[in-house]
């Protein structure tokens, strides 16, 4: 089967009936009816969804932001199943979407604000520009054949979308604010986040001895023997470079026996316990591993370094903010939604958009 004409799909029902899944309905409850009248020539009255304080949502309106969706996932249906999972998950996202950006709107008419045509004007010659459109002919008929929609269709989307814009920065961001005081705190038991870990790097060389010493205590004598003869070398002044190209069995031999950096706290405890014992550019005894004897020299030991607190400021500033700005624009909402006169006409898609809002919130607690 070929890609499904999302759209057309949509339109034809697919709306409603995943709604009803998602509320806990059955798909064939809420089928669309045909119509009682298949002329061509009557004019198919707009379904109402939802009546916002007066504004409507209609099933074009959710459609419109469907297939957005949709398309915005990069993903192709070529079944009527796959395309039924999608309008599925992206249903309740969208459809409250749409009911949030009819109380934003709504807030910002009573406040006043409007696109002037100046306004409008300036925007629309700047995206003119920025595609590379010289006329408005020419970016009228780009609407018309793209995204279906005339000037005053885009003009009433730009509005809007202004509109929330101005609510959410005056209404909402201007007033979420993070002092000084509320900063250090959030610093302070947070300075793990700020601190960069101790890290080391070491020189190592092994070896070779047989995995269990007692089952080849000659093997392992002689491995021993030859580690230690190993470490004299180093600590009659060779460089461990040197030998450690020499003598090594490690991979490593090839770099000088060089390995790391590593944070420090991801070594193996007994590394720990034994770096822990070493001065920088000291040369530990031959420790017995799995793999035979290794001998350890720490190349460098960096400690912890805690980023100070005024280079993290701003920092600190963004990650408070960005989640005082989440839970004051869901309170917000919830107190617009509240006030609302909601008039829901499908009792389906009241029940998905309930369910999605309950959640969200939920999870916003959470965080």
């Amino acid at each position: 089967m070929g890609v499904i004409d999302v759209r057309n799909y949509i339109a034809g029902g697919a709306l409603l009936v995943a709604a009803a899944v998602l509320a806990g309905g059955s798909p064939a409850a809420a089928q669309v009816p045909a119509p009682a009248n298949p002329d061509p020539s009557l004019r198919v009255i707009e379904r109402i969804l939802v009546k916002v304080n007066g504004e409507i949502i209609t099933q074009s309106d959710l459609e419109d932001r469907q297939v957005g969706a949709i398309r915005a996932r990069g993903v192709q249906p070529s079944t009527n199943a796959e395309l039924m999972q999608l309008v599925r998950d992206v249903t309740p996202e969208v459809l409250a979407a749409a009911v949030e950006e009819l109380l934003l709107v709504e807030r910002g008419r009573e406040l006043g604000y409007q696109l002037s045509d100046e306004q409008f004007t300036d925007y629309l010659d700047s995206l003119k520009e920025d595609n590379g459109i010289e006329s408005d002919e020419q970016f009228i008929e780009m609407l018309s054949q793209q995204e279906g929609m005339t000037l005053d269709d885009f003009r009433r989307m730009v509005e809007r979308q202004m509109l929330a814009g101005q609510v959410q920065q005056i209404e909402i961001l201007n007033r979420v604010t993070i002092t000084d005081i509320e900063a250090q705190e959030y610093y302070e038991e947070h300075i793990e986040d700020f601190t960069e870990p101790a890290t080391v790097t070491l020189r190592e060389i092994l070896i070779s001895g047989p995995e269990d010493p007692s089952a080849n205590l000659i093997a392992d004598r002689r491995a021993r023997g030859e580690a230690d003869a190993v470490r004299q070398r180093l600590l009659d002044g060779e460089a461990f470079e040197s030998v450690a190209r020499a003598t090594s069995d490690a991979p490593s031999k090839d770099n000088g026996g060089l390995i790391g950096p590593f944070q420090l706290a991801e070594v193996a405890e007994s590394i720990q316990e034994l770096i822990a014992t070493l001065e920088p550019g000291e040369v530990s005894e031959a420790r017995r591993t799995p793999q035979g004897y290794q001998i350890l020299k720490v190349e460098e030991l960096v400690e912890d370094v805690v980023r100070p607190f005024e280079d993290v400021r701003d920092e600190i500033s963004q990650l408070v903010f960005g989640d005082r700005r989440s839970a004051a624009y869901r309170d917000y909402l919830d107190e617009l939604y509240a006030e609302a006169i909601v008039d829901w006409k499908s009792e389906e898609l009241q029940a998905a958009f309930e369910q999605y809002w309950q959640r969200t919130a939920a999870a916003l607690q959470r965080e």
